[in-house]
């Protein structure tokens, strides 16, 4: 008898890539296990699709617990985990410079650390069956350059870079783990036409990324059989501009 497809874990599917992505895997027959922190218009429809959605504040260590156990309990197997939660937070007057850090760090690299390794058993077994399993972290492409506006942002996310090698090197060879690192991928509906032409600027494509490439991006990683330990770029030559 042939197993039934195991699930998808993304975390921060309220919008944007995560939103994007979750309903993507659910037309395709993926369940999908969606985290969210605030509660959104959003997710009704992706309930509707037959997302399984667990609330999940990443601050809250009894929230990330909760998670655990949930996903251990619910899912023997997972076909692969995508780190998408994000929070940008900038320096500023007034917020102290170690709540900043904290929280940065906590989002990006601390909980994806908990996961991958109390999941890991459950990626494994995946594997153990004779099919692929990944880890796939949604980087930025600050985290091999800096930010002076968002360093404790971009130092969190040169943790979760280190994240990937050290876990593609942990899990070999049975999961794939793997990061993408994206510079401009969508703009948000209250940027102005100034900020959009500037930002543009910065890329030698001069566009979007978009949440298709996005999509594609990640299913490249899941589909491939040879590639771990990467992060990948997808800034439209930002490097050469």
């Amino acid at each position: 008898m042939k197993q039934s497809a195991a699930p998808i874990l993304i975390t921060g599917v309220g919008r944007r890539v995560g939103l994007h992505l979750a309903h993507q895997f659910l037309a395709r027959g993926i369940p999908v296990i969606g985290t969210f922190r605030s509660r959104r218009d959003s997710l009704e429809a992706l309930e509707q699709a037959g997302a399984r959605l667990e609330t999940c504040d990443f601050e809250r260590a009894g929230d990330v617990e909760r998670l655990i156990d949930t996903v251990r309990g619910d899912a023997p197997r997972l076909r692969a985990i995508i780190h998408n939660a994000s929070d940008w937070l900038p320096e500023r007057d007034d917020t102290p410079p170690r709540t900043v850090f904290e929280r940065m760090m906590r989002v990006h690299a601390g909980v994806p650390y908990e996961l991958n390794l109390a999941l890991r058993g459950a990626l494994e077994t995946q594997a153990e069956a004779g099919e692929p399993a990944d880890i796939i972290h949604i980087g930025d492409y600050v985290s091999g350059r800096g930010s002076r506006k968002h360093i404790a942002y971009a130092a969190s996310k040169a943790a979760q870079d280190n994240l990937t090698l050290s876990f593609a090197a942990l899990l070999a060879p049975k999961v794939k783990v793997n990061s993408i690192a994206p510079a401009l991928v969508l703009f948000n509906e209250q940027d102005d036409e100034a900020y959009r032409e500037k930002t543009l600027a910065k890329s030698l494509l001069r566009r979007e990324g978009g949440l298709a490439e996005m999509q594609h991006q990640v299913d490249y990683l899941l589909d491939s059989t040879y590639v771990t330990g990467r992060i990948i770029a997808m800034d439209g030559g930002r490097h050469l501009a």
